[in-house]
């Protein structure tokens, strides 16, 4: 079958592309556009990967071609729409859950009768109808932000792969560290391995310093060494962005007599202290109260916010730097429009400043003018009972420190730690996210664990916590009488969630693993209207998440 033939477009650019470096040019000859194929573009950050996606869907328009472009943020919206439109001169839409029904509806039906060439969005875009589809790209595909974890569970990234071999196009899954699961494929070459290691331009990458915690003075959790890099910064008339990974003003409130603790009503969680808003909030099922200002234990008045959040950081760095803009980016901070407009436009005027922030400043933000990166608590993600929680400490502490020194000045890095020794911490710092990903591939293959391993997860939560018991209970029975445990097939539970207790309802898990995908699918295939016409099942919340990405 003779291949079309690209049309020309006179207006199609109202910029000239920028020029490659080798390692882009390599990674731009490779990409086929005709016909499906998965391509794993692994670009260090700041390598150009977008230039990449820009120059791909330039190729598909001039053949009258659709583009789908997935994003894992809507904060990361306005700037990835305006780098689409200051390089294209062609009808382009956004999709996300901030839109209007109206707004919704009006992008999909341009994006369905051709009239958007380009449609941009988060994750629910992937179910966008499109005339001519041509190409899909997913940028950041590691994100945990691509699986639907409530209601209809789904992960967009698995479904993009699945849409483009139907619709026979290209796909592309970029990031700058890859999910385990897309690199085991890449070594199935179910996908074809593109990978940018340098940085684009002059930018050099940026260089890592541990700051021991054991040997330093704290102060709102920045040691004092740590205060002196972002004073140099600041001095040299840099910006700094400072990276902890809890919003608030602090995570516990106490009693210093009794030893009570803020805790919330409906969930094993402690309620999270909101000083400018004067409440106590819980972070998992959003109770808010009005902050104590007495113990109700033993009506002492000696409470002590402990511990450190975006919050107190922020109200702290701006004590420290009266001259300074310090401009705090989280989900309370930016819910108001255009707040994250205000970061954006305050970072590019190039004037310091200090941006303090959750691992939404972590999500290919792209700051030109940033040299120095500061991680408060690195050491959250090493010790948790989570199996993934080394693979997402690893890609969000590689992704924050990816925002240092991408214009003309080296970046650096400050990671402050309690285990400043630890294997794994070592292992990223000086080989890097590959080195580390392999390893924990290796360990995941050793332990049987995903990607080696296929494995789904069924669900029940009730007010009364044997309720959910019993009906998993009764569930692992039906399973088991359809295919009874086995070295292919394997079950455990029923027990309780992580987090047991969450918005007043009492959480279990059944956990299956299988070898292969097929046993799995056809075991659930089989059990699902068995489990709809159990008793039990009327009396609680249940459902099937397969690969889940939380347990």
């Amino acid at each position: 079958m003779q291949k079309p033939q690209p049309v020309a477009l006179d207006n199609l650019l109202r910029e000239q592309p920028l020029q490659l470096h080798q390692s882009q040019q390599k990674a731009m000859d490779a990409i086929e556009i005709h016909g499906f194929k998965s391509w794993l573009l692994d670009g260090v950050t700041g390598s150009g990967k977008t230039e990449i996606y820009l120059q791909s869907i330039e190729k598909i328009l001039r053949y009258g071609r659709q583009a789908l472009v997935l994003i894992p943020e809507i904060s990361l919206t306005p700037q990835t729409e305006k780098r689409f439109r200051d390089r294209f001169n062609v009808p382009l839409v956004t999709l996300h859950s901030g839109l209007t029904d109206k707004a919704r509806l009006e992008a999909w039906a341009r994006a369905k009768s051709g009239d958007a060439q380009i449609i941009l969005g988060t994750r629910s875009a992937i179910f966008t109808p499109l005339k001519d589809p041509g190409l899909i790209i997913l940028d950041e595909e590691h994100d945990q932000s691509y699986k639907q974890q409530e209601g209809f569970r789904y992960s967009a990234r698995d479904l993009a792969v699945i849409r483009a071999k139907q619709e026979n196009i290209p796909i592309i899954l970029g990031s700058a560290t890859p999910s385990l699961e897309s690199l085991n494929n890449c070594n199935k070459q179910r996908y074809q391995h593109l990978v940018l290691e340098t940085r684009a331009g002059n930018a050099s990458p940026p260089s890592w310093n541990i700051v021991d915690l054991k040997t330093e003075t704290l102060e709102c959790g920045i040691a004092s060494s740590t205060l002196a890099a972002i004073r140099q910064a600041i001095s040299q008339k840099q910006q700094v962005l400072v990276f902890l990974n809890r919003r608030g003003f602090a995570p516990t409130l106490l009693c210093h007599q009794c030893g009570w603790v803020a805790e919330c009503r409906s969930c094993d969680a402690r309620l999270t202290v909101h000083r400018g808003r004067g409440r106590l909030i819980c972070h998992h099922c959003n109770y808010q109260q009005r902050t104590v200002h007495q113990c109700p234990s033993c009506q002492s008045r000696e409470l002590i916010a402990a511990g450190e959040g975006t919050e107190r950081s922020e109200a702290w760095l701006q004590d420290s730097f009266p001259d300074t803009p310090v401009l705090r980016v989280d989900r309370d901070s930016t819910r108001n429009k255009g707040a994250m407009q205000k970061v954006f436009d305050t970072a590019n005027s190039g004037e310091p400043c200090i941006l303090v922030g959750t691992q939404m400043l972590a999500k290919g933000h792209h700051f030109a003018n940033i040299t120095l990166v500061v991680v408060l608590d690195a050491d959250s993600g090493l010790f948790s009972a989570d199996f993934r929680s080394h693979e997402r400490m690893g890609q969000l502490l590689v992704q924050v420190a990816g925002r240092s020194g991408r214009g003309s000045t080296a970046g650096k890095v400050m990671l402050q730690t309690h285990q400043p020794e630890h294997p794994l911490l070592q292992l990223l710092i000086n080989q890097g996210y590959s080195q580390y990903a392999k390893l924990l591939l290796d360990q995941r293959q050793l332990t049987q664990l995903p990607p080696f391993n296929q494995m789904a997860i069924i669900r029940a939560e009730s007010n009364n916590p044997n309720q959910a018991e019993m009906f998993l209970r009764a569930a692992r029975g039906l399973a088991e009488a359809i295919a009874p445990p086995s070295p292919k097939l394997g079950y455990i539970g029923p027990l309780p969630a992580l987090m047991e207790k969450r918005a007043g309802r009492f959480r279990f898990v059944l956990q299956l693993s299988g070898q292969r995908r097929g046993d799995l699918q056809q075991l659930l295939s089989a059990l699902c209207p068995q489990l709809e016409r159990l008793p039990e099942a009327r009396q609680v919340r249940w459902s099937i998440d397969v690969d889940p990405q939380e347990l």
